[in-house]
């Protein structure tokens, strides 16, 4: 190995690693680092044969009967010499010095044109063909921008209804190549809904969500590989009915019923307290259920609760705030000052555990409450006693539907409001 002159410029002579005899045949190759200075020849050194190497590894990888490691062999080999991969159809539109400039980059294997090299700068490696199931397993990397922030509890339940969305596809339809799902087979999908929705087995909603999960995994899969498919989407879902919201507990059901002694003693002691925290706050089970030590914070001049997006991401900007604790909440809470880890990592567990318990003892007022309903109640109760619009969207972390001014109220004086109406 030698940095020899040869004419006005500096070579790098090596001995060519029995790996790529494959690919490149002859037993000592020359590099030429294109300078003669023998000073930038030296810096030029590692870097050159590095390129050298990255492009037999590319080349090898080429050869592999694997469509997918293929074409991205070729994508690979295609940057090193100092290109984009194009499609064949796309380089027959270049400009003609453009084309030239590839077929000249392409190495020479046996005194001919090396066919590696030539289908990755020319585009004749065909595409893999991407099954639905494959689609999906890519997905998560190419939308992991969507993921930023989620909780690992936050992320399951991002990932299970697209999971769920593909599925049922391929139990209707069958594990297809994308390129090659029709509009029949779309139509064959919603026509297998229609059936569920009309015997009142799931409602329209329902179906359109499957409808969007599936086409956000195909849509996200062709624009982020660049696969250039007119996917058969358009004017799939169904008119949606009137939403279903849940009522909410009448003040009468919580204190007569809900906090009745013994009532509750026979759910576990952290879903006791989070259903109980919630009685006052009006906090989304999933936004309790991650409280920690840092966001209770009893010892302030008002105790309050912190909904932040520690470990998590919150439902939407407007989501970060503060609420006082009072009443029943205020209580539950100094039993659990660190939080509540059994659902840290589960509020789903925590909504089902809840409303089976509620269910079969006898507490929902009516079939259609939950234990959501506490969210609502607490709504209703500060609607009732008259309570600023922006303070209720403040303490329940919506929108304001017109420009926010100031600070808005103080903790000191929300938690005034709230005491009179704490149960």
């Amino acid at each position: 190995m030698s940095i020899v002159k040869r004419g006005s410029t500096f070579q790098l002579r090596r001995r060519v690693p029995q790996r790529y005899r494959e690919v490149e045949p002859r037993a000592v190759i020359w590099i030429s680092l294109h300078t003669d200075s023998e000073t930038v020849a030296r810096s030029k050194e590692d870097r050159a044969w590095g390129n050298l190497v990255e492009a037999w590894e590319a080349r090898l990888a080429g050869d592999t009967e694997d469509a997918e490691a293929r074409h991205a062999a070729a994508h690979e080999l295609a940057r090193i010499r100092g290109f984009r991969y194009l499609d064949v159809g796309l380089v027959s539109r270049l400009p003609v010095d453009e084309i030239l400039a590839r077929v000249e980059a392409i190495g020479a294997r046996r005194a001919a044109p090396d066919p590696v090299e030539a289908s990755a700068l020319l585009g004749t490696v065909p595409a893999p063909s991407l099954t639905l199931e494959k689609a999906l397993e890519l997905y998560w990397g190419l939308a992991r921008d969507k993921t930023l922030g989620k909780s690992e509890d936050q992320l399951r339940r991002w990932k299970n209804p697209r999971l769920k969305a593909v599925r049922n596809f391929v139990e209707i339809v069958g594990n297809k190549p994308i390129e090659a799902i029709t509009r029949d087979d779309m139509l064959d999908f919603r026509q297998h809904w229609l059936e569920r929705i009309e015997t009142g087995e799931v409602t329209p909603n329902s179906a359109n969500k499957d409808l969007i999960h599936l086409g956000d995994v195909l849509k996200t899969v062709n624009t982020m590989k660049r696969l250039g498919l007119t996917l058969p989407l358009g004017e799939l879902s169904f008119r949606e009915g009137e939403t279903r919201t849940r009522p909410p507990f009448s003040p009468e059901w919580i204190k007569n019923r809900l906090l009745a002694p013994g009532a509750l003693s026979g759910l576990n002691d952290e879903a006791r307290g989070l259903l109980l925290g919630m009685v006052n706050t009006g906090y989304r089970p999933s936004e309790g259920a991650v409280l920690t030590a840092k966001t209770i914070r009893l010892d302030a001049a008002v105790p309050h609760i912190a909904i932040e997006p520690e470990g998590r991401q919150l439902k939407s900007s407007y989501a970060r705030r503060v609420i006082p604790l009072t009443g029943v909440s205020l209580e539950a809470f100094k039993a659990f000052p660190d939080g509540f880890p059994r659902y840290r990592e589960s509020s789903a567990g925590l909504s089902a555990t809840v409303n089976k318990y509620l269910k079969a003892n006898g507490l929902l007022e009516t079939p259609a409450h939950s234990f959501y309903s506490l969210r609502h109640a607490f709504e209703d109760r500060m609607l009732a006693a008259g309570i600023d619009d922006r303070i209720r969207r403040d303490l329940f972390g919506h929108r304001l539907d017109r420009e926010r001014y100031g600070k808005g109220a103080s903790l000191e004086h929300v938690a005034r409001l709230v005491r009179e109406i704490a149960l």
